[in-house]
């Protein structure tokens, strides 16, 4: 067999033919199994949906290009865990669409960002970034803290996400106004907190832009940023060995 294996080689074709098998069966042995739900995320406890107010955060996260500077994703590397914590689990980017995982750091990696800086801070920091962080290049986010939140589209972005498989339920549709405001502490009844607790495990629940009143996009972007990282109990959710 090896002997004819220098006709394989001077025959263009067949050498173009050969590679695209042999290619195919390694993408079937490889990556055709991580497209298995069961295969590719690690079984963990506690992971659940973003709340209405940090899926609006994410939104302006998005909008206004924070990953292209800040990545969410530690990898299984020592001195990549030793810096940021526990490297990144699957399962915590599950009900992102898309993920951000980000390919840049400009800026620290925010895998794990959730409580390690008070709400004060992280709303000082998106005002004025140099006035925490002096070396800092990352732009002025003053108009977040008073930019009223828009949610004319949330019910929608809800029904989507339920559709690509993330569970809210038909109570989490209808009340996500009520939600957001159980959330930020608008509304302290404690059945309603109890019932939002209950669909929205470990959320925190206080106003975090003190600077206004009402609803804002500093608000929103605030509560996504302490949710990072801290939905999986990560004693009990080790992941792989690595």
């Amino acid at each position: 067999m090896f002997s004819e294996h220098h006709k394989l080689e001077k025959n263009l074709f067949l050498l173009l033919v050969f590679m695209v098998i042999v290619s195919s069966i390694g993408a079937i042995v490889e990556i055709f199994p991580l497209f298995i739900k069961e295969v590719a995320i690690e079984k963990v406890e506690g992971m659940r949906p973003h709340t209405p107010l940090e899926l609006a955060g994410m939104e302006i996260y998005k909008r206004e290009g924070c990953y292209g500077c800040h990545s969410q994703q530690i990898r299984a590397l020592r001195d990549e865990v030793e810096r940021y914590g526990h490297y990144s689990l699957a399962a915590e980017s599950m009900y992102d669409h898309p993920f951000l995982w980000g390919s840049k750091r400009t800026g620290p990696d925010l895998a794990r960002v959730g409580g390690k800086y008070s709400d004060e801070w992280h709303v000082q920091h998106l005002i004025a970034p140099r006035s925490l962080v002096p070396e800092s290049i990352m732009p002025n986010y003053k108009f977040l803290a008073d930019a009223k939140l828009d949610l004319s589209d949330m019910q929608k972005r809800l029904k989507v996400l339920r559709f690509l498989g993330v569970p809210y339920s038909d109570q989490d549709i209808e009340e996500f106004q009520k939600d957001i405001k159980i959330q930020l502490g608008m509304i302290t009844g404690q059945d309603d907190i109890t019932s939002f607790s209950k669909r929205y495990p470990k959320t925190v629940i206080r106003k975090f832009n003190a600077k206004s009143e009402e609803i804002t996009e500093m608000d929103a972007l605030v509560a996504y940023m302490q949710a990072l990282g801290n939905k999986v109990d990560l004693k009990t959710n080790r992941g792989r060995d690595w």
